[in-house]
């Protein structure tokens, strides 16, 4: 698995181990994307690491006399720039987040720099556009509450005229429509709560409170 992670002069003992632990860390819809290894001159012993992934970006550092790791992570819509620094031996990968925190990572081989910069502004822009589809979906509803504008379709059902007076026969007909069309609103319902969730729009957390919220109507 970790075989293509190993194309830009990455050490092997130190991928296997943070991938391992990504296997761990990572929920699902969350791909890692690239992986890079500190190449220090001289003696390159617990080398940190940098990881990519459609969601966030990833520091690792050895603990512990690399016993153990500690990680450090951000989102990329926390993220405001993305820098990459060539230098005489090896490049500089530097983020910056919107509160102003900065982390960077020195002595990475040059051509493990030019793709996490690559990878980074690859993410950036793709968030960039999940942000500008929020924006568009909330004009006219929320798009974590996407069904906001099917609620009205309940009120098409104007109570017969009767002409004679007792009122009893004509409420009958209308409960049947109801619960006739609830299952397929609810369907409808769960089909786009389902490709928010597929599309990176909405958490985990969110899918699972929205459909309880959806099936707890039948």
């Amino acid at each position: 698995m970790i075989e293509k992670f190993l194309n830009e002069q990455q050490d092997p003992k130190a991928v296997e181990k943070v991938y391992s632990r990504l296997v761990e860390l990572l929920p699902p819809g969350e791909d890692t994307m690239y992986i890079a290894t500190q190449k220090k001159p001289l003696v390159n012993l617990l080398p940190d690491c940098i990881v990519i992934t459609n969601r966030r970006v990833l520091f690792f550092s050895p603990a512990n006399l690399g016993l153990s790791l500690k990680f450090v992570d951000f989102v990329w819509k926390d993220i405001a720039d993305v820098n990459m620094k060539e230098e005489i031996i090896g490049s500089v990968f530097t983020i910056k987040t919107v509160q102003g925190a900065e982390m960077s990572v020195d002595y990475l081989p040059k051509v493990q720099g030019r793709k996490l910069y690559q990878f980074s502004q690859e993410c950036r822009e793709n968030e960039r556009k999940r942000e500008e589809l929020h924006k568009v979906q909330n004009t006219p509803y929320n798009p974590f509450n996407p069904f906001e504008t099917q609620a009205p379709s309940q009120q098409t059902f104007a109570p017969p005229v009767a002409p004679t007076p007792p009122p009893a026969p004509a409420p009958a007909p209308a409960p049947e429509p109801v619960v006739e069309q609830k299952p397929d609103e609810l369907t409808e319902k769960l089909k786009k709560l389902k490709l928010l969730f597929d599309n990176g729009l909405i958490s985990q957390e969110e899918y699972n409170q929205k459909k309880l919220e959806l099936l707890s109507e039948l």
